[in-house]
């Protein structure tokens, strides 16, 4: 797994990138209420503004971690967005994008990394 400074984790699964948020960024949101995910088929750039997540706390934007295509959204998330809060690095995922250039995860954390940025 890789990570980004926006608390993002990001899993290859064949062809595509699994994309959801640290359980360190599921804590500082607090319970969470609202997600809003984006359509399937969505052409994405890196560092657009891809989710909406809205908790007691605050709201936070998802960003694109990587230029490509929405290919699958965790649809159940927006029935039930308090599984962010439960499983953010299992089942809570958002989306699921197929890049458009893979080397572009060289650009993030790994786990070791990440631990040292949050700690």
């Amino acid at each position: 797994m890789k990570y980004t400074e926006e608390h993002e984790w990001l899993r290859v699964e064949g062809d595509v990138v699994v994309v959801g948020i640290t359980e360190h960024a599921s804590e500082q949101l607090g319970d969470v209420v609202f997600i809003e995910l984006p359509e399937p088929g969505t052409e994405v750039t890196k560092d657009e503004e891809v989710c909406v997540i809205e908790s007691v706390k605050a709201a936070s934007d998802i960003l694109a971690p990587l230029d490509g295509e929405i290919v699958e959204v965790n649809e159940p998330l927006v029935d039930a967005p308090g599984k962010v809060n439960d499983d953010p690095l299992g089942d809570a995922w958002f989306f699921k994008i197929k890049a458009a250039d893979l080397s572009q995860m060289d650009d993030y954390m790994d786990e070791a990394e990440y631990k040292d940025f949050i700690g």
